[in-house]
């Protein structure tokens, strides 16, 4: 990987973007065909909205 700051692999266990994006991606997708289905995409907009926010500001 061009630009790592590990010398071969980066350490086991360690949460990086291409695997975050392969196990979040599919379920938000999921979550928001699911939504749109039963008609409560406002109400998921909103939930997932104040989620990431709520993470946002704990992260800080």
């Amino acid at each position: 990987m061009p630009g790592t700051p590990y010398l071969e692999q980066p350490p086991e266990g360690l949460m990086t973007w291409p695997k975050l994006l392969k196990i979040s991606l599919p379920i938000i997708t999921v979550l928001t065909a699911a939504s749109w289905w039963y008609d409560v995409l406002l109400e998921w907009g909103i939930f997932l909205t104040l989620g990431l926010t709520i993470a946002f500001l704990v992260r800080r």
